[in-house]
């Protein structure tokens, strides 16, 4: 049996003024999102993890940063960047964005995962990659595992887990340092979702 703690990476300038980043931008954390990622520190230091595995961009490197300089193993991935999200990254939300966004998703509730946006990647592709880091968990040794993701390719990442249409995709939210906290037991079962309780060891001036 293996415990796999999942997060997303803690707020960047970006997020927090509504600019896309997707795989193509290598943001750094805001000071709201070093203390996210402080706090989760705090709370789940203890945690006897063997690995710590995260995407390729610096955000996620942030956010885990705490437990990478206690020693533990530290991975990278490119199976857990970010989703592409083509011409629109680095761009804040315009009309026009908004309603290709709605449509892409009502794209993919109806089935059609192969849709995408211009240039950007389509939830079959996303779905692809994120499964070989899923096959790449079940093999792994260790029992107790922390992973950072994003908020896009975590939403894609639990449907793979539990084994359900990408159209299911969009009920899983997706909180900066929000946890996922799964048991793989030859399945994937999910104690915790989206979990902020660490939000109440963050300064009052947050």
């Amino acid at each position: 049996m293996k415990e796999i703690y999942i997060i997303r990476h803690g707020e960047t300038d970006y997020n927090a003024q509504r600019i896309i980043q997707g795989s193509g931008i290598d943001s750094d954390l805001s000071e709201i999102g070093r203390a996210q990622a402080k706090a989760f520190f705090q709370q789940y230091k203890n945690v006897p993890f063997e690995a710590v595995l995260t995407s390729k961009l610096k955000r996620t490197h942030q956010t885990v940063m705490g437990f990478v300089e206690k020693g533990l193993p530290w991975e990278q991935y490119i199976e857990i960047n970010e989703m592409s999200w083509g011409v629109h990254e680095g761009k804040k939300g315009t009309p026009k964005l908004h309603e290709d966004y709605k449509k892409m998703v009502a794209a993919w509730k109806n089935g059609q995962y192969d849709y995408r946006l211009e240039k950007a990647e389509s939830a079959a592709e996303l779905a692809t990659r994120l499964t070989i880091f899923v096959e790449n968990l079940k093999q792994r040794p260790e029992k107790t595992i922390l992973a950072c993701s994003h908020g896009r390719a975590m939403r894609c990442l639990m449907a793979v887990l539990k084994e359900e249409e990408l159209s299911d995709m969009e009920k899983y939210s997706h909180s900066n340092t929000g946890l996922y906290k799964v048991i793989f037991d030859g399945k994937f079962h999910f104690e915790l979702e989206n979990d902020t309780s660490h939000y109440d060891l963050m300064p009052d001036v947050f």
